[in-house]
């Protein structure tokens, strides 16, 4: 995440995010630079355009409209409660794969 944040602070800065500045703000923050990270990072930015990364991140982000009703909560308490346990249940299944 250091390296995401060093890009994004280069960014905010209006400096390019290269791999000579983004190694300068992780050693000024007084972290070890790692090349192979540092070479991905700006690999994987060099065709992403961030201003608009950004704006579609806080678009997803809006808030939600208004809550229901409490006669529609209740009865929308039950369903999301019954998918959740099963997607927890999923996740758990999926989980087991990895370790055996």
């Amino acid at each position: 995440m250091k390296y995401v944040y060093a890009a994004l602070l280069l960014h905010s800065s209006a400096q390019p995010v290269t791999e000579e500045n983004v190694k300068k703000v992780i050693t000024a923050a007084g972290s070890q630079v790692e090349e192979a990270q540092v070479k991905a990072l700006v690999a994987a930015l060099s065709e992403v355009n961030i201003d608009e990364a950004l704006k579609s991140a806080s678009a997803m982000a809006a808030p939600v409209a208004a809550p229901a009703t409490p006669t529609e909560a209740k009865k929308e308490d039950k369903k999301p409660a019954e998918e959740e346990k099963k997607k927890e249940e999923e996740a758990l299944a999926g989980l087991g794969a990895l370790f055996g």
